[in-house]
């Protein structure tokens, strides 16, 4: 008897909605972030990535990092014991994701710093950035979610994880606009719904 292998039947390697590493999710990232790459090279200059859980402030912070090979990354966990803020070589952007986690006596001692900064939060901290003499930019990722990168995103994701050529399950825009209503900017509850469609899936159809 031949055994199958898992999401065979969907032509895929694997669910295409499970986690995945940090360098994954910068190459499937759905993010526009050129004029930042520059700006990040021009001195004192910090973007926050503002707003919520879910909304896409790791998936930026990940996509620029991308264009600064070993720059440092710091991810500040609910528990952490963060015991100094992260440091780079003059000129590389630092990356820090949930500043609002990083203790006062060390974000004063991160802004007062000359590095570039990245930086993803749930608070703004543009008055204090701009106080400490950094030129700011606020992006608020859930204002960037609609159906078009909706739909990208799941697409990115379902060819990553595709086994072979032919047909692999696709996602309908009534699907999509279905997620936008109920779920609004959170991409990332949109992901937990489809991971569990895809896990009861029998074969290759449109979802």
């Amino acid at each position: 008897m031949k055994l199958s292998l898992p999401y065979e039947h969907l032509n895929l390697r694997r669910n295409p909605f499970g986690e995945v590493d940090l360098d994954r999710r910068a190459e499937l990232a759905i993010a526009d972030v050129r004029e930042i790459v520059s700006q990040l090279k021009s001195g004192r200059f910090a973007v926050q990535f503002l707003g919520g859980r879910g909304r896409g402030k790791t998936t930026h912070l990940l996509a620029i990092r991308a264009h600064f090979d070993g720059a440092p990354y710091m991810h500040l966990a609910q528990d952490h014991r963060a015991i100094a803020a992260p440091e780079a070589p003059a000129g590389q952007p630092i990356f820090l994701d949930e500043l609002q986690r990083l203790p006062r006596s060390l974000r004063k001692k991160l802004f007062s710093g000359a590095n570039p900064l990245v930086l993803g939060t749930h608070r703004n901290f543009a008055r204090a950035l701009k106080r400490a003499g950094y030129e700011v930019r606020t992006v608020r990722p859930a204002g960037l979610t609609d159906a078009t990168r909706v739909s990208g995103i799941f697409q990115r994701r379902i060819e990553h994880a595709r086994r072979a050529t032919g047909a692999v399950p696709t996602i309908r825009p009534d699907t999509i606009a279905d997620l936008l209503r109920r779920y609004g900017s959170n991409i990332r509850r949109m992901e937990h719904e489809m991971y569990e469609r895809f896990q009861e899936l029998q074969g290759v159809c449109d979802v």
